[in-house]
């Protein structure tokens, strides 16, 4: 299969390119010669939308690319970055898909959890109701409207991603040096659900969207077994061999990271009920298990590269 990749830079996009090399890969890229270190060889590179016409030559588009979302304070400007960032380039790609005889049969595109909102301890599956008015969900919602456009010409996949854990970047490897210096602990009271999705099975399951022919909408990319910060909280701590003993204040994450500050604070348990009603097998379907083959090689006193 050769396939279109934006954000194939990025942690999922490297992982799922090494994972897959039985295909062929054209990745787009601002900057090929970083992308020639990080990459495969055979991978090739992009540097702009613009130099093609259609996807007649793809057989699937994989969309990943975006701006981080965390990392600091929401302003106005970072905001427009993060939304133009996802929008103008998943935009761009169903211009080509409109504008192609011999389209690709599939375009997997990002999105994120963070559409559903703030749901406290409702049990959230793709049928439930997306949030309203904060900045994730209109982010999102967005997001997945521009993607759908491309139905016309191609099966679309929107892949509602939750927290991907990958000792090599994202959240986890934020997390790991605090926690092995003893400075982890719970967000706020803890009681708020993070649903996450080991980085194995993230890419496993985008490989089996990529050929289910009756695989379209929304799917959450999380794995089936959520859990409460502090419940998260304790077993990185104890699949460290460390203690968590120092809460962040709900008020002080506030405070720094203002509108921010719902990464870290909202509440989404979030169930994979389309993927499990493929079939879907996780080989990393509870916390302890995904935690324990991650950190297998980090549980000494050093940062994490």
């Amino acid at each position: 299969m050769k396939i279109l990749m934006t954000g194939g830079t990025g942690l999922i996009g490297r992982r799922f390119i090494k994972r897959f090399t039985e295909h062929q890969f054209a990745v787009l890229t601002r900057h090929p010669e970083q992308a020639a270190k990080c990459l495969p060889a055979a991978v090739s590179s992009i540097a702009s939308l613009s130099e093609l016409n259609n996807l007649d030559d793809f057989d699937a588009v994989i969309n990943l690319a975006g701006e981080p979302i965390i990392g600091g304070r929401w302003t106005d400007q970072q905001k427009a970055i993060i939304c133009q960032s996802r929008w103008q380039i998943t935009g761009q790609l169903v211009t080509l898909f409109e504008r192609s005889a011999a389209p690709p049969a599939v375009f997997l595109s990002g999105s994120a959890i963070g559409v559903y909102g703030d749901q406290g301890e409702a049990v959230i599956t793709e049928d439930s109701e997306v949030g309203s008015s904060s900045f994730t969900v209109q982010l999102c919602q967005q997001w997945e409207s521009i993607a759908h456009r491309a139905e016309k010409k191609t099966r679309v996949v929107c892949l509602r991603t939750g927290i991907v854990l990958d000792p090599d970047g994202g959240a986890l490897a934020k997390m790991l040096l605090p926690f092995k210096c003893f400075l982890g602990g719970q967000v706020g009271n803890g009681k708020h659900y993070m649903s996450w999705i080991h980085y194995q099975d993230m890419i496993d399951a985008m490989a089996l969207l990529l050929v289910d022919k009756d695989a379209r909408g929304a799917f959450n990319m999380v794995a089936p077994a959520p859990v409460t910060n502090q419940t998260f909280t304790a077993m990185l701590a104890a699949a460290l061999s460390r203690f968590a003993i120092l809460p962040v204040p709900k008020k002080a994450l506030q405070i720094v990271l203002g509108e921010a500050s719902c990464l870290l604070l909202d509440s989404q348990k979030v169930k994979p009920k389309k993927l499990l009603s493929r079939q879907f097998k996780f080989s990393f379907p509870h916390l302890d298990l995904a935690l324990a083959q991650l950190l297998k090689n980090s549980t000494n006193t050093e940062g994490v590269d």
